[in-house]
């Protein structure tokens, strides 16, 4: 008899892992064409067909020249309006912000806090509040306040629930390793559960700092007594029939939003460099 063939163990199959991606400096990745050349066109083809529109139909857009005109001339009215907008969106945004925040973890906490809040909350964001802001105005004068609350509103509901969310997502294994350290329920929520509702928050804040300024000029047209805002140039200029001058309003209003928008996406890039959302490099 033959002796039996040596058993041989097969050998692992490895598989080469891809060669690590090097991430380029932030700052020069928007110089690459990929990037910059679609926003490009885009904006190129949106000109091509305002221009159109405004050949066509003079009574609904302005020339483009005719705005830039309008912004050139009146510079200075426009920033002081411009500035006046910021002013009341960021401070709404502050005030629907810790509002919010506050009552985000009051009703992730207590169950009863929030079948009490929610209803309530849910009531007032499907409320018209262009018809709330004239009884502000006879409540807090013509002052800036309205103009706050207003804008807070608007801001409160979609931070009120993203965040509440947010702290009530944690996996349940992590909380019971902190419930197996005793640790107190201020512990639980400095370290475990805000951190995990910032994704959630910024979520938010994504939408709510464009739609602050949104809110501010809302609140400028429906709040009788305005005197300053883009929101009264607006209603100005609609009242003496100069397009180009509310287009002109619109478009600061546009870059405003923008800007706000910018700030807070790089404000989420640093805050959360850590979260897996953030992992890919973009």
């Amino acid at each position: 008899m033959t002796a039996p063939e040596e058993l041989v163990a097969p050998q692992a199959v490895v598989t080469p892992l891809p060669p690590a991606r090097t991430p380029g400096r932030p700052g020069l990745a928007f110089l690459r064409p990929g990037r910059w050349l679609p926003l490009v066109l885009m904006l190129a083809l949106l000109a091509v067909l305002w221009q159109w529109g405004a050949h066509r139909m003079p009574y609904l857009l302005p020339p483009l020249q005719d705005v830039g005109r309008t912004l050139g001339e009146d510079a200075d009215y426009y920033l002081c309006n411009a500035w006046v907008t910021l002013r009341e969106a960021l401070g709404g945004l502050a005030l629907g912000l810790a509002c919010a925040f506050v009552l985000a973890i009051v009703v992730s906490e207590f169950p009863w806090a929030r079948r009490a809040i929610m209803p309530v909350a849910v009531v007032l964001n499907v409320t018209p509040l262009v018809a709330i802001a004239p009884a502000l105005v006879v409540a807090f004068g013509f002052g800036p306040a309205p103009k706050l609350i207003v804008t807070g509103l608007i801001c409160f509901f979609p931070i009120l629930i993203n965040t509440s969310m947010g702290l009530r997502t944690v996996p349940q294994p992590v909380l019971q390793v902190y419930r197996t350290v005793h640790a107190s329920r201020l512990e639980t929520l400095w370290y475990i559960r805000i951190p995990s509702a910032l994704p959630y928050l910024f979520a938010a804040l994504r939408i709510v700092f464009p739609l602050s300024v949104v809110g501010a000029v809302v609140a400028e047209l429906s709040a009788a007594g305005a005197s300053q805002g883009l929101g009264t140039a607006i209603s100005l200029a609609s009242s003496m029939n100069r397009l180009a001058a509310v287009y002109a309003s619109i478009a600061i209003l546009a870059v405003l939003g923008s800007a706000l928008l910018l700030a807070v996406t790089v404000l989420e890039r640093r805050v959360l460099h850590w979260h897996e959302t953030r992992q890919d490099g973009e």
